[in-house]
């Protein structure tokens, strides 16, 4: 086993000084995105690796919002194809919240809003953060950060989405009791959904009481 050099400490800040591009060029553009690159970096000890190869899915950054309406104390969650489960051979309509890459100039609450209304039809009045975390940093960029977000939820089984981007959404509206069941039971396959639920289950009484005391509050 090698000892850690305390000269190196990748929490200590800025980290350019540790990574070295070698070479980054654009291997694949099609509706994503794939860089492939050859850098070398610092390695505990103090000393630098080889170098590596690597590609990375450049896909975009993107906001997740838990739509939560806390008069009626449900949750209003979303159905709909996606070509990564049918390619691991999963069912390919999964159940979700609403998420939605951000665009250029927008800022991520205009997102959780604009996504929110076009996938469900939901106003949402109050954003509440849960976090901000990488998708899969072994292989994509791709970051989201989720959101819990104040609603009056729709009719169930509503179906929202944009025709040109051939969206095909569903809305299922649960009660809060049963959504957390539906994550006990390992009913739900996407990381997002599964984050946003289990902070909701951790933290729903508190935020039902604060949002309900305060009133419709933007």
């Amino acid at each position: 086993m090698t000892h850690c050099d305390s000269t190196f400490d990748p929490e200590a800040g800025a980290f350019q000084a540790d990574v070295e591009i070698q070479e980054r060029r654009e291997a694949y553009k099609g509706y994503f995105q794939v860089d492939a690159y050859r850098l070398r970096h610092r390695k505990f000890n103090g000393e630098w690796t080889r170098p590596i190869e690597r590609e990375v899915f450049e896909r975009g950054h993107a906001v997740a919002v838990l739509l939560y309406d806390p008069e009626k104390d449900a949750v209003v969650l979303i159905r709909q194809f996606r070509i990564g489960a049918y390619a691991a051979g999963r069912l390919p309509w999964l159940t979700e919240v609403v998420a939605g890459i951000i665009g250029p100039g927008e800022t991520v609450e205009e997102v959780a809003r604009r996504e929110s209304f076009e996938e469900t039809g939901c106003v949402v009045t109050t954003l509440e953060k849960i976090c901000d975390y990488l998708v899969s940093p072994g292989g994509t960029s791709e970051s989201v950060i989720v959101f819990c977000g104040r609603t009056v939820a729709p009719q169930n089984g509503e179906i929202h989405g944009l025709d040109d981007e051939n969206e095909d959404i569903q809305v299922i509206v649960e009660s809060a009791d049963r959504a957390i069941e539906i994550l006990d039971e390992d009913r739900l396959n996407n990381g997002v959904a599964i984050i946003a639920l289990s902070w909701f289950a951790r933290h729903r009484d508190t935020l039902r009481r604060r949002w309900l005391h305060s009133g419709a509050s933007s």
